[in-house]
């Protein structure tokens, strides 16, 4: 899912780009003066810089998304580690409590004989 994402962004902004670019052709072979026409590429320039100037808080503010989710999630698995791992050690000292226990009694039947 996060591949199409990143692969219909792509899209996306080759498409603009490309949409720039040909404004720009178009406006260069058009019949008008020279200084309406650099007033004009200046004009579509700053448009240009604005939607790149968006479509890249709009990235930076995606990320910032996605590394909070994974923060968060990050932190979910470690408390759940965490109470894994103490249920396990208590586990673990109760079998070692128990064995002990057996060998001591292994120990006394061993003394009788």
């Amino acid at each position: 899912m996060e591949n199409r994402n990143k692969k219909i962004a792509a899209a996306a902004l080759f498409i603009f780009a490309g949409g720039v670019v040909g404004a720009g052709i178009a406006l260069l072979f058009a019949p008008q003066t020279g200084s309406k026409t650099r007033r004009d590429l200046l004009r579509y320039a700053k448009k240009a810089r604005s939607h790149a100037d968006q479509a890249a808080d709009e990235f930076v503010s995606n990320v910032h998304g996605m590394v909070d989710a994974i923060g968060e999630k990050t932190e979910e698995l470690l408390d759940t580690s965490k109470g894994v791992a103490g249920r396990s050690r208590k586990d673990l000292l109760r079998l070692i409590e128990e064995g002990a226990a057996k060998l001591e009694r292994f120990k006394a039947i061993l003394a009788k004989l």
